[in-house]
């Protein structure tokens, strides 16, 4: 049986920062669930840089079907946890239930990427104090503010944590999550 991979994620999430690991995970030969606050369609978004914008811009992108509702989620069912980023931990950080799955993968030690505004939910629970992680650029005053040392790169591993700026550096992002994901949960 394939070892199983958690997406948490919600409405607002970046499109491709769920999109990509999911397919890349399953093409590694790994099941792979979306988890959500409800079982729904998922409204996904498309984050790009424009000309002209001090931020990135936001446009919707792909809908996308939840498999299961956090209360639903078995944790211990599951050999590692990929947290998109996007708008969606801006408002999921304050889901009581998500905040159990999350503690459980890491009170586990199984490996967990987080890209993006992912970081917005492990710092929600304590877990970056001590760590180093990037994020999106302008969360580095967050990610100090949650004991972490921010480091501006294409990724970053720190134990069985591994970070990511945006999609931008999924190459990185994911070439680093699997050689972790490999050695602590290996397809069979």
């Amino acid at each position: 049986m394939a070892a199983k991979v958690l997406i948490v994620t919600g409405d607002a999430a970046e499109s491709l920062e769920v999109l990509y690991p999911y397919q890349r995970l399953r093409e590694e030969g790994y099941e792979v669930h979306i988890a959500a606050p409800t079982r729904k369609k998922l409204q996904f978004v498309v984050h790009d840089f424009e000309p002209g914008f001090d931020t990135y811009t936001e446009k919707p992108g792909y809908t996308w079907p939840a498999d299961l509702a956090f209360a639903e989620v078995d944790a211990t069912q599951y050999a590692a946890l990929v947290i998109p980023g996007g708008r969606a931990p801006e408002y999921l950080r304050g889901d009581a239930e998500l905040r159990k799955i999350l503690k459980s993968f890491f009170d586990a030690d199984k490996p967990v990427a987080q890209i993006c505004h992912g970081p917005l939910l492990t710092a929600a629970i304590g877990e970056l104090a001590g760590r180093r992680v990037t994020a999106y650029p302008a969360l580095e005053l967050d990610m100090q503010a949650a004991g972490a040392t921010f480091q501006d790169s294409e990724a970053v591993v720190d134990g069985t944590l591994v970070s990511s700026r945006a999609w931008p550096d999924h190459p990185a992002w994911m070439r680093e999550f699997l050689t972790v994901l490999r050695a602590k949960a290996p397809v069979t």
